[in-house]
């Protein structure tokens, strides 16, 4: 068999045995992170949950995530194990400053607005009636032939009037379609 011909297999085999080898390192690594994990160290779980380690079990670690409320989490759930001024840092704020958890958070979205006063009123919805849409249309049509003076022609004006009833049509057959 031709050399030239393996070649593109022993590239293959070659990156899957880097790309294993990465993995493998980037395991080791995480394994050697939890290990390091003691009683009272800040951790950061896979979800993005800051907490204290206040137990290593064989395969869960019990942590504290404020003083009174623990949860168990496997180890792989783990994501990082964070230094002492580290973990300070990210949970009390950047001056030491702790976060304010007693925010009140409304139900409804109606003390967001700018000005105090709530509006009862509901917005028209509504689709204008078909008589309305016509209206329209001729006062439209009829301040067009005003401004375009006698020299335009009937024919026109019953153009106009065929377009303006297809659109209507067009716009009843839309909704009874809905």
């Amino acid at each position: 068999m031709d050399p030239i011909a393996l070649l593109p297999f022993i590239v293959i085999i070659g990156a899957m045995f880097l790309m294993t080898r990465s993995a493998k390192k980037k395991q080791r690594q995480a394994a050697q992170m939890r290990d390091q994990m003691q009683p009272g160290t800040g951790i950061r779980t896979i979800g993005g949950m800051y907490a204290v380690v206040k137990e290593i079990r064989e395969d869960t670690v019990l942590v504290e995530i404020e003083p009174g409320t623990h949860a168990l989490f496997a180890k792989n759930a783990i994501g990082a194990v964070l230094s002492d001024e580290e973990f300070d840092r990210i949970t009390n704020g950047p001056e030491g400053e702790e976060f304010d958890v007693d925010t009140v958070v409304p139900d409804d979205a109606s003390s967001l607005t700018e000005s105090g006063e709530t509006s009862d009123a509901k917005p028209n919805l509504a689709k204008k009636d078909a008589e309305d849409t016509q209206a329209a249309e001729d006062t439209k049509g009829a301040d067009e032939a005003k401004a375009a003076g006698p020299s335009e022609e009937p024919e026109a004006e019953k153009a106009k009037a065929d377009t303006a009833e297809s659109k209507d049509r067009k716009r009843d057959e839309d909704a009874d379609s809905k």
